[in-house]
């Protein structure tokens, strides 16, 4: 992929590469991460929109494509094949902007008080402004844009972001009024709180069933 290649990429692969990007942050004990981890990312209920319901062979198949584009690759040890991705090295983009673009691609249009709000665990932007910056800078990417800017909707006080990783973004398609999607700041928090629970729990499922291999008993025993 040469520096001028903008990737026209699914939903499932924007799904698959969102989570490696995020797990990389929020859980680098298990990173980089094997398919079950990846898929179970990819599905799960929090922290996502829309939600899907993707199988192996979805999985496998945008990791195909995605190495394909040098932005995923596999590691192999531990008899376990793990992915983890070149995202920002390979658009050569900073980590402010890959997290922005992760949490696009795993929560759909935000506006730019939502994306600091939800990149927290990937990156602690100072203010809303410096959120802004990075996003203009990636709307006016001379390589070819990755985010735009959408009109705002009647009634609403801020406009919305989208990434553009998967092309065009139809800007006539209703869209769900904030409150639905999380948009105030305290249900986005919730939301945020209630996801990062839950990746503290798979983390800890995750030491005990190495503990209990180191030791040799099976991990229900400890349960």
């Amino acid at each position: 992929m040469t520096e001028t290649t903008v990737p026209l990429l699914s939903l499932a692969e924007t799904r698959v590469l969102g989570v490696l990007i995020e797990k990389q942050q929020t859980v680098p004990d298990t990173y980089p991460l094997s398919l079950n981890s990846l898929l179970a990312g990819c599905n799960q209920k929090s922290s996502r929109d829309p939600v899907l319901e993707l199988a192996d062979g979805d999985v496998l198949a945008a990791l195909g494509r995605l190495r394909e584009l040098g932005l995923v690759d596999e590691v192999f040890g531990n008899r376990v094949t793990r992915y983890e991705h070149f995202f920002g090295k390979a658009l050569q983009i900073p980590s402010q902007s890959v997290a922005l673009l992760a949490v696009l691609m795993l929560r759909g249009p935000q506006t730019a008080g939502e994306l600091r709000l939800n990149c927290e665990r990937l990156h602690r932007f100072s203010d809303i402004s410096a959120v802004e910056g990075f996003l203009e800078e990636l709307a006016g990417r001379p390589a070819g844009a990755l985010a735009i800017k959408l009109p705002r909707q009647p009634g609403s006080r801020e406009a919305r972001w989208a990434h553009l990783l998967s092309g065009d973004v139809d800007v006539s398609a209703p869209q769900p009024v904030a409150a639905a999607r999380g948009g105030s700041g305290e249900v986005a928090e919730l939301r945020a709180e209630v996801a990062a629970l839950g990746e503290e729990v798979a983390r800890l499922k995750t030491l005990l069933a190495r503990v209990c291999g180191e030791l040799g008993i099976a991990a229900d025993a400890a349960d």
